[in-house]
């Protein structure tokens, strides 16, 4: 098996750890193994145990090794929480080439010029999505490499994430013994497999329910415009079973995975679930029914909460996108509806074996890293044509060691690699 061909995913929630491998074959990617663990030191989206995040990490790549049979040693790592912020950004510069034709040079200095902006010292900036690229006035182009005109600017924008947030999720990754291939934003890549190139021009909201919070992205003309997260997720249903039925965390989880229904309307009270209450009593049914009746109410403020927010961001043609772990309980879709009043559709990733919606985000970081690779394959034919080494800086690849150390001796400096001498001080 040609490593080369391989891509793995790291997604470390706030319930659980997945790591996902997927493999290219005659042009197609396949998943071909998947590991996850319970996420212990996660809280909040955020590290508060790094031993017991590391534990977490280790245990969920050492279960997609055993499916498939290879040794993991780097991977993708998708970033989201509250602490990242999205900014609008803004670069202009004239074009340098005598013969004004745009080159990979000039896109470097144009994304450099829009990173020129005041941020706070404890935040850093993570990545720059360009929106478009606009030459002597005309817009809406994706790629300008090759065209002619005397000034150069894009729009798009700015993602900063918090330096201790980013520092203790990277520092776990290190000590599992992983090296970083690339780093993108959970949202965007989830948005690959999520949501379709018409719903992102027409304006469409990928609503990610997870753990403790959900990441509500709204894309628009193509691009991302907005990213929110709120305090809520699928945790809370889980601590109001277990304060509703007297039983552990771990049996409410059960309970909620095995029995769980958020609509009160479609349940039976026929259909039963044998509870183990805590303290060695006498295990105990309840009805299907008497669960949504603990789980709608608070499903129905998780979705009142979205809608709070929907209503904020404005006319959502394309509709709403459901994903992630949470959305996978029967019922869900059915509240969404009613509550949201919008064409909704439940996202679910089109690959054997990971066909349910908490595996969105790993497939995605697999998709998005597989896309900028045959991206970059694709510029080291131009660039190749051209007798040039330098690539596009707003193309992020998996870059050989050696092509890395040629972009560090560049004397600007662009945003990977700014990210990566910030991660590098931390992890020397």
């Amino acid at each position: 098996m040609d490593n080369n061909e391989i891509y793995v995913s790291l997604d470390v929630g706030t319930t659980e750890v997945k790591v996902m491998i997927g493999e290219m074959s005659a042009g197609m990617l396949n998943i071909i193994g998947v590991g996850k663990a319970p996420s212990t030191g996660i809280k909040k989206g955020t590290v508060v145990d790094i031993d017991a995040t590391v534990a977490s990490i280790r245990q969920a790549v050492e279960e997609a090794e055993r499916m498939v049979g290879v040794s993991i040693n780097q991977v993708v790592v998708g970033i989201t929480g509250n602490h990242i912020e999205l900014q609008p950004c803004h670069g202009i510069v004239a074009v340098s080439n005598p013969n004004k034709e745009i080159g990979h040079e000039d896109i470097d200095r144009v994304m450099d010029a829009a990173q020129v902006v005041s941020i706070p010292r404890d935040r850093e900036v993570v990545d720059i999505v360009p929106n478009q690229f606009i030459v002597d006035g005309y817009d809406e182009i994706n790629d300008p490499t090759g065209m002619i005109g005397v000034r150069l600017e894009m729009e798009g924008m700015l993602v900063t994430g918090s330096k201790t947030v980013l520092h203790n999720l990277l520092r776990c990754v290190e000590k599992a013994d992983l090296a970083i291939s690339d780093i993108y934003l959970q949202p965007l890549a989830a948005g690959e497999v999520s949501v379709s190139k018409d719903e992102r021009a027409l304006g469409v909201a990928l609503v990610d329910i997870g753990g403790s919070q959900t990441t509500i992205s709204t894309f628009k003309d193509g691009s991302l415009e907005s990213l929110k997260v709120v305090p809520v997720g699928g945790s809370h249903v889980t601590n109001d079973i277990s304060v509703g039925l007297r039983v552990t965390q771990a049996e409410a989880e059960r309970v909620k995975m095995e029995h769980g229904h958020a609509y009160i309307d479609d349940t039976s009270d026929e259909v039963l679930a044998t509870v183990h209450p805590m303290g060695g009593h006498e295990p105990e049914e309840y009805s299907q029914q008497d669960l949504a009746h603990i789980i709608e109410p608070r499903m129905e403020e998780i979705f009142e909460i979205i809608a709070e927010e929907l209503a904020g961001i404005g006319d959502i043609p394309g509709g709403v996108v459901l994903t992630g772990g949470t959305v996978m309980m029967p019922g869900t879709l059915e509240l969404a509806r009613e509550i949201l009043g919008r064409n909704i559709r439940m996202a679910i990733p089109d690959y054997i074996g990971v066909r349910e919606p908490r595996y969105t985000n790993g497939v995605g970081l697999i998709e998005f890293a597989h896309l900028h690779v045959r991206m970059d394959d694709m510029d080291e034919m131009v660039v190749a044509a051209q007798d040039e080494e330098e690539q596009p800086a707003y193309r992020k690849t998996r870059k050989s060691e050696k092509q890395r150390e040629e972009r560090e001796e560049k004397d600007s400096p662009g945003v990977k690699k700014r990210v990566r001498s910030f991660f590098k001080v931390f992890f020397e």
